[in-house]
């Protein structure tokens, strides 16, 4: 017998789905069968008859009837399939509606999760969370019409974003300030902007490579400009960057090694250092920080600066050193919407924002609004209240600890006890960090809950269960054990924690 046509591949699926309690809609269920029908294809799976027949014919098969272990949590990738009572007319069948249902759920919307890992810009988690209130104003700018590129006193057009960068300039002291889409993009723009055709210097133990492959020789490639190497990969002097200097350099570039750390037999150039070159050589010193810490002395924190950003270097400080242009992220140490910024003189920033470039790595208004309100909360003093990544980051342990007894408390009041070879639940101190690049090797003091495995309960068994509750606990393995991390953890959320913690200890 043949297999099924797309069309009944995806109704088999469609009523799978149902009885998962949730439900796709017919386009995204057919375009996902055609996609598994055309990947087993390819890897030789199906024979061309066969694929052929599965797309093309519609024989009258028996409807598949999927019956998902935890029919709740509508968590298709993990599934226990092999429980699932799959009625089919042949096994083949049967096998891709179970292949056709775990690739919607890989290409299934973004939803949001609770970030247990204790990473706090986790990078495959969004990087720095929003919070709330940022997004519900009904009077935001992003709502409706704005004027965004209108000037209300002339009635006339303006220049776009004028108010963030206005802010930002205040904020940090910057003569000029330019908003792009992501840091990578400020770097871009700021290469093929002051560099095209001519010669960029970077150390060689700058040349980083960060998420995704982005590599910064490939960056000034892609910028126009010719990279030149100085120094060595441990250590680089003055001396190597004078003797880059020609009449074909148009830029010196430093890079924050944010992801990695170089230790031991080592030497660097300072910042002060390396603008009195640029100054004696006629070229601009750009400096790309990555991770974006506003200022070294963190004033919005109401006591010393915490010890795991002590050498990370900040934006008012590199500028006061004296580099021209300073580039970084916002959804970093920022704490705000994914951006890239550029500040610093006004006769650079106003040469890249002419750039043919600017205008296709612009900030979409969205996110300016977003940037805006978060640039509004460190001018007004309230950063370390309003913005969710300082929140996180300044939280006492001891109050970690006091939720992580009430979370047991509830776990203990609310169930029958745990059954034999459940995971048992402690409270631990744990250490985590802030993660997306930025203070590398540094570790936040923190507490958490901790599961013990057993020889029945594997700890990627406990992640995928916490993984496939209706609102998702992302945690992280230990040893011989799964750990969830409270300062990444809305308070908000601990009541949803505690529901994950009970699904995994009960055996359910």
């Amino acid at each position: 017998m043949r297999p099924p046509s797309v069309e009944r591949l995806s109704r088999q699926v469609e009523e799978a789905l149902g009885s998962a309690g949730t439900s796709r809609s017919g386009p995204l269920v057919r375009a996902a069968a055609r996609r598994v029908i055309e990947s087993q294809r390819r890897a030789g799976g199906l024979s061309d008859t066969t694929a052929e027949s599965a797309a093309l014919e519609t024989a009258d098969l028996e409807t598949a009837d999927l019956v998902a272990a935890d029919l709740e949590t509508a968590d298709l990738e993990t599934a226990d399939l092999e429980t699932a009572d799959l009625v089919a007319a042949d096994l083949e069948t049967a096998d891709l509606v179970a292949a056709t249902l775990a690739e919607l759920e890989r290409v299934s919307p973004a939803r949001r999760v609770i970030n247990a890992t204790g990473v706090l810009l986790h990078t495959n988690l969004g990087r720095a969370p929003l919070a709330l209130e940022q997004l519900s104003d009904p009077g935001s700018s992003a709502v409706g019409y704005s004027n965004l590129e209108f000037d209300l006193n002339t009635g006339r057009r303006g220049a776009r974003s004028v108010g963030l960068e206005a802010s930002l300039c205040a904020l940090t002291g910057a003569e000029s300030a330019l908003v792009v889409n992501n840091n990578a993009a400020a770097v871009l723009l700021a290469v093929s902007g002051l560099a095209a055709g001519r010669e960029v210097v970077v150390s060689r133990g700058e040349l980083v490579e960060i998420g995704g492959s982005f590599r910064i020789p490939d960056v000034i490639t892609q910028g126009g400009a010719r990279l030149v190497e100085v120094g060595t990969t441990n250590r680089t002097h003055v001396a190597d960057y004078r003797g880059a200097l020609g009449d074909d350099c148009a830029a010196l570039l430093s890079v924050h090694r944010s992801n990695f750390e170089i230790v031991g037999f080592t030497s660097g150039v300072s910042c002060g250092q390396l603008a009195e070159v640029a100054r004696l050589g006629g070229v601009p010193l750009v400096v790309d920080l990555g991770g974006g810490l506003l200022d070294s002395r963190c004033g919005w924190i109401d006591r010393s600066p915490p010890a795991w950003l002590a050498d990370e270097p900040a934006v008012r400080q590199t500028l006061a050193a004296g580099a021209d242009l300073v580039t970084f992220s916002a959804d970093k140490l920022l704490g705000g919407p994914q951006g890239g910024i550029i500040l610093g003189s006004r006769r650079l920033v106003d040469r890249l924002r002419r750039h043919p470039l600017a205008r296709a790595l612009r900030l979409d208004p969205l996110r300016a609004e977003l940037l805006q309100r978060t640039v509004d909360s460190y001018l007004g003093g309230t950063a370390c209240s309003d913005i969710p990544l300082w929140r996180m980051a300044t939280i006492p342990t001891e109050e970690l600890a006091e939720r992580a007894d009430r979370i047991l408390d509830q776990l203990e009041d609310g169930g029958e006890g745990a059954p034999h070879g459940a995971p048992e639940c402690s409270v631990v101190e744990i250490a985590g960090t802030i993660g997306a690049g930025a203070a590398p090797g540094s570790a936040i003091p923190g507490v958490g809950i901790q599961l013990e495995t057993s020889g029945a309960t594997s700890a990627d068994g406990i992640l995928r269960r916490l993984r496939s509750m209706s609102s998702p606990v992302v945690g992280v393995v230990g040893q011989d054990c799964v750990r969830l991390h409270l300062r990444t953890v809305d308070p908000e959320d601990d009541r949803a924690l505690v529901g994950a913690l009970r699904h995994v200890t009960s055996g359910q």
